[in-house]
């Protein structure tokens, strides 16, 4: 025999027991009787893989200081690639808050709601440097030019719509919203130019990015919830992340995640 007492279920229309409304005492979940309505808290670990391209990031600093010069008007040393692709993973944790509106109740199959999420994931990414030296086609100048890119203590949070098809204790949902985050983007290069005539040797160095740089884009992705009871679930999640490009560094980030909440 069990040690643990057994509950008889209550009557029909029996009234709620000091404020549970199945009487459970949230012991079980009843898969037949979970309402996934109402507002919602929980916490989470998670695990993000962050990509940045910096290939395209020195064009603006080089552009702007060799702006005055035929050498920039005639063979556009901006365009000439420095800096490559960083990756960088990390682990992280964060938490979550939202509400969740039921429809064709009292199946309660189809769950609306609306959902912010922040991680702490303190990603940090630096651009490999490839220092190139070009004759240019003429043979009056040799450039050379080298860089620098990072893009670190990135955190990121998003605000975003959800639907899920509620199928007993499960709540499979896909969600989509804006991104915003925030991280230290610095790029700086130097170009030296070697002129044959007249003879001379001029180094234009420049930067681009600030600390505590605003990062903004959209989110995508889908989860699962779990209900262990009525008012606690468990939860698995993947979402990407693409920012809009900031001193010419383009930033995504993908992450999965692990929870749990709270239902009130």
């Amino acid at each position: 025999m069990s040690a643990e007492p057994w509950l008889p279920p209550a009557p029909e229309n029996a009234p709620p027991a000091f404020g549970d409304p199945y009487g459970t005492f949230g012991m079980r979940a009843d898969a037949t009787r979970i309402d996934w309505q109402g507002f919602y808290v929980g916490g989470q670990f998670s695990y993000s893989d962050g990509n940045a391209d910096f290939s395209k990031s020195t064009q603006d600093p080089i552009a702007f200081s060799l702006r005055q010069t035929t050498l920039q008007a005639t063979f556009a040393p901006s365009n000439w690639p420095v800096l490559g692709t960083a990756n960088h993973s990390a682990a992280g944790f964060g938490g979550f808050v939202g509400y969740n509106t039921v429809y064709l109740a009292p199946t309660a199959r189809i769950v609306f709601g609306v959902e912010a999420n922040w991680d702490q994931a303190s990603l940090s990414l630096y651009a490999p440097n490839s220092p190139l030296t070009r004759v240019t086609p003429d043979g009056s100048n040799t450039v050379s030019i080298t860089g620098s890119g990072s893009v670190t203590n990135l955190d990121f949070g998003t605000l975003r719509a959800r639907a899920g098809w509620a199928v007993g204790n499960f709540l499979p949902y896909a969600f989509a919203g804006f991104a915003l985050g925030q991280a230290n983007v610095n790029i700086a290069e130097t170009t030296t130019v070697i002129q044959k005539s007249p003879a001379g040797t001029f180094v234009f160095p420049a930067t681009a990015g600030k600390n505590n740089e605003w990062l903004y884009g959209f989110a995508l992705g889908g989860g699962l919830d779990y209900a262990l009871t009525h008012h606690i679930f468990v939860r698995g999640e993947y979402e990407y992340v693409q920012f809009q490009t900031v001193a010419g560094v383009d930033i995504n980030v993908n992450t999965v995640r692990v929870g749990a909440g709270i239902k009130f």
